[in-house]
Order: structure tokens, then sequence, then C-alpha cells
């Protein structure tokens, strides 16, 4: 069960293990995307689709007892999560015969729900890495059965490449686990509840930038909302999304969102220091790097991002 790029991930590994293939992948509806609002499958539908997997798109689990049927007739040994989406009640929880193992991407009990990766960036951890647990009915609450490092450090990492370097990690430590698992070898371990934090669920209002705060923390939140929901402010009535920044570190006074230039290259102060400009795109036109923004759209220089 799985619905984004993460989960694709998982599930193109698992289809290549010679033990691991699924029988029945689940996955969210088909959602309406682009201007047209045209459908479109989830990343894991198109991978299921490709291997000739039968693919199931339930809306909801609560009073499904189709699918609660359906689920039963495979006999099922393990049902395996990872970035699904939706809510598995008691009774879809102990329908396989060993459980539910869910695959997190957070050292548990660390960033439980529905953003870990985002928050590990936007927190700027030290250190991250994936957790298998055993589901139980409370959010990423369920005991232990594997957890690992990850080697690379986050500080510099955005949220694509950090969602592919924790995917890679997740999948290798569930195919070494799963026949450990699956043999009774491991035994769950309790998290400590008490070190629990949780995230949020990540809306489009989130990647709007408050100039207000340290040009760090921005710089944090750029890097965690790409590509969605992106960050971004706005120029008179254009939309700007800036894309990619570097820090700069500098005392001013300007008025935090004044777009600046420092030594030719474009930067915009903050609340404390200031950001240069990599990369960024006006509202219906192509990205560009900092040069052919100063090149382009010289009248926005002085101008204030709101």
């Amino acid at each position: 069960m799985g619905t984004p790029e993460f989960s694709a991930l998982i599930l193109e590994k698992l289809i290549k293990s010679s033990l691991f293939c699924p029988q029945i992948v689940i996955t969210a509806p088909d959602k309406p995307q682009g201007r047209k609002r045209i459908l479109q499958p989830s990343p894991v539908k198109k991978m299921a689709k490709e291997a000739k997997i039968p693919v199931w798109q339930p809306v909801s689990f609560k009073n499904n007892k189709e699918i609660e049927k359906k689920l039963k007739e495979t006999k099922a040994d393990l049902f395996i999560v990872a970035a699904y989406g939706l809510i598995l009640p008691s009774k879809i929880l102990s329908i396989p015969y060993q459980g539910c193992l869910n695959v997190h991407p957070s050292l548990l009990p660390r960033h439980r729900g529905a953003s870990p990766l985002q928050q590990t960036i936007l927190d700027n951890d030290a250190e991250t890495g994936t957790t298998l647990i055993l589901m139980d009915e409370k959010v990423d609450h369920g005991p232990i059965i594997s957890q690992k490092k990850l080697d690379q450090k986050v500080e510099s990492m955005d949220y694509p490449s950090l969602n592919m370097a924790l995917a890679e990690l997740s999948t290798e430590i569930l195919l070494l686990t799963l026949p450990q698992f699956l043999n009774g070898l491991i035994k769950p371990q309790e998290q400590d509840h008490n070190l629990a934090s949780f995230t949020k669920k990540i809306k489009k209002e989130d990647g709007k930038i408050d100039w207000n705060q340290t040009a760090e923390k921005i710089e944090r939140a750029i890097r965690a909302y790409r590509p969605w929901p992106g960050s971004y402010g706005f120029l008179n009535t254009k939309k700007i999304t800036i894309i990619k920044v570097e820090l700069l570190k500098m005392k001013h006074r300007k008025k935090p969102g004044t777009i600046f230039l420092q030594n030719k290259i474009p930067a915009v102060a903050c609340g404390k220091d200031a950001l240069i400009l990599k990369e960024l795109q006006i509202a219906g036109k192509n990205t560009i790097n900092g040069k052919e923004f100063v090149n382009g759209y010289s009248q926005f220089l002085s101008q204030i991002i709101k």
C-alpha cells in the first residue's frame, strides 16, 4: 500500500526481488492534475501496471465491507505500507497473518505523521534514517522492527534528494529484514513514546515565504518545500517562486523582502542576513538563474517581495 514516488521506488525493488513481489497493490484514487484537471494515476499505480500487478484504489477503508472481504480472500501473510495516505482501521490491520509493516522515513519516535522528510529539513536535524514498525491503530506508534540511520548529512539536501536517499535506504532495510521477520527471528521493540514528536500535513499556503524570518530558516523551508508546495511570494501581482538560494551572512537595514544587488548578484533581505537568488521562476515564465533575473527583470530591483 503506497501512493507517491517514495512508495513507488520501494515497490520497484520489491517487484525486482525474487521473494517479495506483491500479490496486490493498493493506492490512492486517480487525482485531477494540471489546468485541464485530467485524472492522473499515482506513481505507485504506474509502477504496478507496468509489472501487471492488480491495483485496487479504495476511497476509504471505513465501513468498507467490500474491500475488507477482498483483502481477506487474498490470504496475505503481510501488508507492507509506505506513505499510503489512508488510515487503516483495526479490522484491516488484523487481516494479514503476520501483521502490517509500515516503512516510515524518520528515526521514530521522532517525526511521526504525514511529513517527516520536510520536518527533518525544517528542523535542520543532524541525522535521519528510516524505521520499520509493526502497525497499530495509532499513527506511527507501533513497535519497531528495524531502524537504520542515513549515512549522508541532511544539511544541504532538498526534499527530492532526501526522498530518494531514504527510499533507497528503506528498500535496503526492508529486503534485509523481511526474511528474519517472517521467520519469527525479530522481537518488536516498543518505542519510547515520551520522545515522540509529530509532523503536520503540508498545505499549499505553507509555501508562502515570511521574509521577516532569518535567512537560515527560509533557506531550509525552500529546500523542504521543493517541488511542492514551492516557496513563493508576490512582486506586485506576479507570483515569484524561489527554487534555489544561497545563504548570505550580512548586516543590513533593509526591509525584509527587499531585492537588491550584492556584487552584481540578486539577493533578498531577510529578518536576519539575506539570501542570494540562484534559481527562480516568475509565474508563466521559464525557470531562470540570478543573472538572467537581473538582465530581464531589472524593474524589480529595490522592490519588495510580499
